[in-house]
């Protein structure tokens, strides 16, 4: 029987089947459903924080190594970067809003799962269901927001999606830490699984039916690649966000052996990078909605300078801090900056430029993350900065050469 409108402006049936909100228009913004995506951004990306923030107990309580333990994180992103380009693929018949619920409920599950764990393995398990979730919600995200406003608001709405992403850099890590010494570890996963399961109902409520609209296909894939526009986007990833990696995962050696910071500074600075971050996201849609390449080059630039400022000032305490929040600002314009930037180059397979996207982003944070490790093992904690310094300035030099320019420049 075909639906027909309900008094309540939603798509209802005759059969008393559930009331959804009407198909997605082009034309208006539906900023209730943009906020429920941003609350699954904040549930996926919490969810990843905390293993971080609760190994030790974790380990205790498994009865396995710390090293063994740390093994959940890296499953999650090894699984997320071949979940992003793989999951369009094989949803690409499927309406995105049941895809994307699918997802949240995979969230939910991972959550339980862990909070359940007596084991490593089941641990493991529940972290490559997570890794499934992360990936394919990276991948989709920035097709959705493009379905949910007009074209104008892209890059807004991509702000809004990734403050979720600046709100659990801040508040997962210290939160978690502080309920798993007073309620024990599996206590956190509870309280994201309670998170997960309101953004299930978010959505449900919120998004409306997304019928699929593209056909990705590994041909799809290769025919990217061979667009000038998307290689620019993904090397002037891999290069910028390398860097970046290599010098905030080393920033704590660095701030205990060049600054020599106590503990609670360290914690107090980690969190001015959390907050420099929440603004810095705002400011980089800002950017980005006039222009995804001066979004890009002025995180870099900046963050170029700060990790100099770094190699030359570490030694200072007042340097270290404000440089340190001030690179969690400037890192803020390139996710909103090259989600922009992808998905214009692509716009007719935003999904499978989006997956390669999402895959660009992991392969860069394990490279710069090994790299730069390599450098802190054989020239101190430095190393980090150093690394950071070159690969940002080169990233930021192809993003202001051949980076997107707007029409009529």
């Amino acid at each position: 029987m075909s639906a027909t409108p309900s008094s309540a402006g939603c798509l209802g049936s005759a059969s008393g089947a559930p009331c959804l909100p009407p198909p997605a228009s082009s034309d208006r913004a539906r900023w209730p459903a943009i906020a429920s995506l941003a609350l699954g951004v904040f549930g996926l990306v919490t969810a990843e924080f905390l293993p971080a923030s609760l190994l030790t107990p974790m380990a205790a309580d498994l009865g396995v190594s710390d090293g063994a333990a740390g093994q959940a994180v890296t499953a999650t992103a090894l699984v997320g970067a071949v979940a992003a380009p793989t999951l369009p693929l094989l949803t690409r018949r499927f309406d995105r809003r049941t895809v994307l619920l699918v997802l949240t409920a995979l969230l939910v599950a991972s959550n339980v799962m862990a909070a359940t764990a007596d084991s490593l393995s089941l641990l493991l398990v529940a972290r490559v269901m997570l890794g499934v979730a992360l990936g394919g919600f990276w991948a989709m995200a920035a097709a959705l927001a493009m379905r949910l406003v007009p074209e104008r608001l892209f890059a807004r709405a991509m702000a809004v999606i990734l403050t979720g992403v600046s709100v659990a850099t801040v508040c997962a890590a210290p939160i978690g830490a502080w309920m798993g010494d007073l309620w024990g570890w599996r206590s956190a996963f509870v309280a994201a699984g309670v998170v997960s399961l309101l953004t299930l109902a978010a959505q449900l409520l919120t998004v409306p039916a997304l019928p699929p609209r593209d056909n990705p296909d590994l041909r799809v894939l290769g025919r990217l690649l061979t667009r000038p526009a998307v290689r620019v986007a993904l090397l002037a990833v891999l290069l910028v966000i390398s860097g970046h990696f290599a010098g905030f995962t080393y920033i704590r050696p660095l701030m205990e052996q060049v600054t020599q910071l106590s503990v609670g500074a360290i914690t107090a600075v980690l969190l001015g990078y959390g907050v420099g971050g929440f603004f810095g996201n705002f400011a980089g849609g800002f950017l980005a909605e006039r222009s995804e390449r001066l979004a890009i080059v002025s995180g870099g630039t900046l963050i170029a300078l700060l990790a100099a400022t770094l190699l030359l000032a570490g030694q200072s305490p007042a340097a270290t801090a404000v440089a340190v929040a001030l690179w969690g600002f400037a890192f803020g314009a390139f996710p909103v900056g090259f989600q922009t930037w992808i998905v214009r180059a692509a716009p007719d397979h935003t999904e499978g430029a989006s997956g390669l996207l999402v895959a660009a982003f992991q392969i860069a944070i394990a490279s710069g993350a090994i790299g730069g490790g390599l450098l802190v093992d054989h020239i101190g904690a430095l190393g980090g900065p150093a690394f950071a310094m070159v690969a940002v300035a080169l990233g930021t030099l192809v993003t202001l050469r051949h980076g997107p320019r707007p029409q009529g420049i």
